[in-house]
């Protein structure tokens, strides 16, 4: 038997609004909020909802047959919550009919795996929970954006994971088949299952293409591409966005009904079954151990970290950020919105915007990006990281009150905890923004642009630069 993996990542960032050096941010107020509702609520009617029907609707005509797998970061979550709940329920519906897995990521789809293991942690343990409460215990996970090397790996199997997905590049597999399950270099007990990155993008970004040899696919066309993949698969991984659907490619291409008539497809051949990650990995052993000494992701031709790293603005914000981190820890003992919203600003897509890569990986950026040019997006979410370092300090710099016991029927006394006695005045401060309001007000992604292609075909014929495997 072999498996098909239908893996679909759902994120949304909360985007910045377009801030210059001198702007006079209010406090925390960073977000474009109507834009990101906007684009919330503008994905969820085009995709989400539409698609989570018709997957459920999959499960029922093939009698449990058909399976997939989900991964929703947590930014894309606290959207749906605010302003799109009933897509929020299709999700949870497709998690109670028992054939999707919802997978475990980090809670910003931040880059924290990248030299900062404790705030990785952090943020995982926040996703887990995030996750169990709406869908069930994870026990597969999957990085931002499929990045991994062998100290990612061991960190997720010492988080307690059992399954890992990864990108099948070409680089770090040579002669060697995506299509089994590996054990990565310096792991006991954690199984990796990787991307069939071509057959991926040929539903993911060369569907739309008219100059495609290939276009129109057909589900039976693709399904025979399925039937044909060569020994020793033992699966097939289809990992891609879930805003394909409806968003990146719109519904008069032609990929709902694509997708309507895929499972019955794959299913006439009775050596074909669908399964959930975490089923390959309970069901099969690895084949092979894999040494992964470089990070690998499923990100432009490169497949690396030159996506958010690959260039001086990038690694200035990435630095920059995660520098501040035990100061914002500190002072969010005091405030904890200064938390979330640091949090919030280490989304991966703040970064994403800045590359200033070029040829068919430029246009892939440039489509997904709110920014004219990568200089100002480099300029917004600096400026946004002073202003958020400037509260901090000022947080930091507030001495701590406290209220002295009073005598019976005497009003309390509020004194500063460590102020010398000369100072006897505490200055003002407006009180804390509750959690709720802070999340509201929250950061933004890269995954859906906020300007759909004219045609809704998202990037155009250059995107289908991804080599056959």
């Amino acid at each position: 038997m072999i498996d098909v993996v239908f893996y679909f990542q759902v994120h949304q960032p909360y985007r910045l609004k377009k801030l210059l050096p001198n702007d006079k941010a209010r406090r925390l107020d960073y977000w474009d909020t109507s834009l990101n509702k906007m684009v919330a609520e503008r994905v969820a009617e085009r995709c989400y909802i539409p698609m989570n029907k018709l997957l459920l609707d999959a499960i029922e005509r093939t009698d449990g047959q058909f399976r997939c797998s989900f991964s929703l970061s947590g930014t894309v979550i606290r959207q749906l919550r605010e302003w799109a709940p009933e897509a929020l329920d299709t999700f949870v519906a497709l998690a109670e009919s028992g054939n999707v897995e919802f997978l475990c990521e980090t809670s910003q789809h931040g880059l924290p795996s990248i030299g900062h293991f404790d705030e990785f942690a952090d943020q995982v343990a926040i996703q887990k929970k995030t996750v169990t409460d709406l869908f069930g215990k994870p026990t597969s996970f999957r990085n931002t954006e499929l990045i991994m090397d062998n100290a990612i790996c061991k960190k997720v199997e010492e988080l307690g994971f059992d399954c890992m997905l990864g990108e099948g590049a070409d680089r770090l597999l040579d002669w060697r088949s995506p299509q089994v399950p590996y054990r990565p270099l310096g792991c006991e007990r954690l199984k990796l299952l990787l991307r069939s990155y071509s057959l991926s993008d040929d539903i993911a970004f060369r569907f739309s293409n008219k100059q495609w040899p290939n276009h129109p696919l057909f589900a039976d066309t693709f399904a025979d591409w399925l039937h044909d993949v060569p020994p020793p698969a033992q699966f097939v991984g289809l990992f891609m966005d879930y805003e394909t659907f409806g968003e990146h490619q719109n519904e008069q291409t032609g990929i709902f009904d694509f997708m309507r008539h895929l499972p019955e497809r794959v299913l006439e051949d009775e050596s074909f079954r669908f399964r959930t990650p975490a089923q390959v990995c309970s069901e099969r052993e690895a084949v092979h151990e894999l040494n992964i000494d470089t990070h690998v992701s499923w990100a432009d031709e490169e497949r690396n970290l030159s996506a958010w790293l690959g260039n001086p603005m990038q690694k200035a914000v990435h630095d920059k950020l995660y520098a501040m981190r035990p100061d914002v820890l500190a002072a969010g003992k005091k405030l904890p919105e200064l938390v979330s919203t640091w949090r919030d600003l280490t989304t991966s897509d703040h970064v994403y915007y800045i590359a200033t890569t070029h040829h068919s990986d430029a246009e892939v950026h440039d489509y997904f990006s709110p920014y004219d040019h990568p200089h100002a997006a480099f300029v917004t979410v600096m400026t946004a990281i002073d202003a958020l370092r400037a509260e901090v300090q000022k947080c930091l710099a507030t001495p701590e009150v406290k209220v002295v016991p009073a005598a019976k029927k005497t009003a309390a006394v509020v004194e500063p905890a460590s102020a010398p006695k000369a100072a006897k005045k505490v200055s003002k401060k407006a009180p804390a923004k509750p959690a709720k309001e802070a999340t509201k007000a929250a950061s933004s992604e890269a995954e859906t642009s906020a300007e759909s292609d004219a045609n809704g075909n998202g990037p155009s014929a250059k995107a289908s630069r991804r080599r056959k495997k």
